[in-house]
């Protein structure tokens, strides 16, 4: 069955270049930003995977953890991190997960389940569905997928986005519009009504129709 938003993300233990985890424990009580790669010294993840050492204080600031995953085992993600930091200019201080045996990306529907269960002799393109990321909330549950194709380098300013969006409507009855940036204006929830709308935000709530009304971005 496929993963869907707000479904559990599967708990699964695995090696990884800072030791064994035990992923749902590893979370704890933090938000977490899961990004897999279809094999190690690849041109466009080396790149990925060096912006997102560069943003880690990003997401740190937001009480998220970073973790990445490459079908290769951990052996080859310590020699791949020596290129990434030549390359990019910044450390991986973040873990990275070797499945070698394709667990993890069988686990969350990268892969098929009648890919193998090794990442010997398996190129990129065996590999292309396993480009995806995901972010995970303290909860334990999917809140965002995105799958990339290979050739496509992915926006980390828009995972931090999307996780500023997702971290203020957990916590306020608002969702964010298109091309939201954090301090813009956001929408009331439907739920609210427009007498609690008023009471709530009297100095920037406005009734643009009877189903779209703003509010200024909630401390």
């Amino acid at each position: 069955m496929s993963l869907r938003i707000n479904d559990e993300a599967p708990n699964f233990t695995a090696e990884t270049t800072q030791g064994p985890i035990n992923f749902h424990e590893w979370i704890g009580d933090n938000w977490v930003i899961l990004f897999s790669h279809p094999k190690d010294f690849t041109p466009v993840c080396t790149t990925e995977l060096g912006t997102m050492a560069g943003l880690e204080g990003e997401f740190q600031k937001r009480g998220a953890k970073i973790i990445g995953l490459s079908v290769d085992p951990v052996e080859n993600h310590a020699k791949w991190a020596v290129d990434i930091e030549e390359t990019q200019g910044h450390k991986v201080n973040y873990p990275m997960i070797g499945d070698p045996e394709l667990k993890v990306a069988k686990l969350y529907n990268m892969l098929p389940a009648d890919a193998g269960n090794t990442s010997e002799g398996r190129t990129p393109a065996n590999n292309a569905a396993v480009r995806t990321v995901f972010v995970i909330g303290p909860d334990k549950k999917i809140k965002l997928m995105l799958i990339y194709p290979m050739s496509t380098g992915r926006n980390f300013d828009e995972i931090i986005r999307v996780l500023d969006s997702i971290q203020l409507t957990s916590k306020h009855k608002v969702s964010t519009p298109a091309n939201w940036k954090n301090g813009d204006t956001v929408i009331l929830a439907g739920t609210v009504s427009d007498e609690e709308g008023q009471k709530l935000y009297p100095d920037s709530f406005k009734r643009i129709n009877s189903y779209i009304r703003t509010v200024a971005q909630p401390k």
